[in-house]
């Protein structure tokens, strides 16, 4: 378990950017009440395996006592590096994204399992939308009830989402809480084999 380098830092900065925007901040600064110790520490990013989380200063710390074999995890995975250095953001990081969201999206009951079984989000599934989302925005994807059900990229902005057919793509699927199921379901298989 190490900091991130100045070219990861950035690859993950960017792309927490694209969901959060200026929201951004209020990651990076968020004090954590976590340890013996009486005052505010803070969190940070530490990489693990091409894991990415998102944990505390003090948990940090503690973790130095465990070998780095044997550690298989520390706070929150918010993403992963792939083998070509591209950095991808996981299901983990919902919470921490839709408690920062700068654009959101509220589906229909009807369209909330459609997009549970990795569908993309359709006009017609659209319930609310925020405004000023341009294509390629990051957006998280709410149950009218307010329940984070996952995020995806914007394939229309707020104003051509109007003037769309009910069957068009608003929203491109990136990571859903229905991942939580079929990442069971995979591992179970590795196991079996």
């Amino acid at each position: 378990m190490r900091p991130l380098d100045e070219k990861e830092t950035t690859a993950v900065f960017e792309k927490l950017f694209k969901f959060t925007g200026n929201n951004l901040k209020n990651i990076v600064e968020n004090p954590s009440h976590e340890g013996p110790d009486k005052a505010p520490g803070r969190y940070c990013f530490r990489l693990h395996k091409n894991k990415v989380y998102y944990v505390s200063d003090s948990l940090v710390k503690r973790a130095t006592n465990v070998a780095r074999p044997k550690l298989a995890s520390i706070g929150t995975c918010i993403g992963r590096f792939t083998h070509g250095g591209n950095f991808h953001l996981t299901i983990e990081c919902l919470n921490l994204l839709a408690a920062n969201a700068k654009h959101k999206v509220w589906l229909k009951p009807t369209s909330e399992m459609s997009f549970l079984y990795a569908n993309h989000v359709l006009k017609g599934g659209l319930g609310r939308i925020t405004e000023s989302i341009a294509p390629g925005d990051g957006v998280v994807i709410f149950s009218m009830s307010d329940l984070p059900l996952g995020f995806g990229i914007a394939a229309k902005s707020t104003q051509d989402c109007r003037k769309l057919n009910p069957n068009a793509i608003v929203v491109l699927h990136q990571a859903d809480i229905g991942e939580y199921l079929r990442m069971e379901n995979q591992t179970e298989q590795i196991i079996e084999e």
